[in-house]
């Protein structure tokens, strides 16, 4: 498994998550929904949380 591959669309998923949530919280009013930034963040700062816990996203 190429975990470069894998890296990737984590990040452009965590961006794209990020950015529909914070559109629903806008369109909605419920401000819950500006919790998109925590991904929108950790995919534009390429951070991945969950890898830095599990240890399977190193690249070494």
């Amino acid at each position: 498994m190429d975990l470069n591959k894998v890296r990737k669309f984590c990040r452009v998923f965590r961006i794209l998550i990020g950015i529909i949530l914070i559109a629903i919280g806008a369109y909605t009013g419920i401000y819950w929904f500006y919790l998109g930034l925590l991904p929108l963040i950790a995919g534009i700062a390429n951070f991945c949380p969950l890898c830095l816990i599990t240890k399977k996203c190193d690249i070494n």
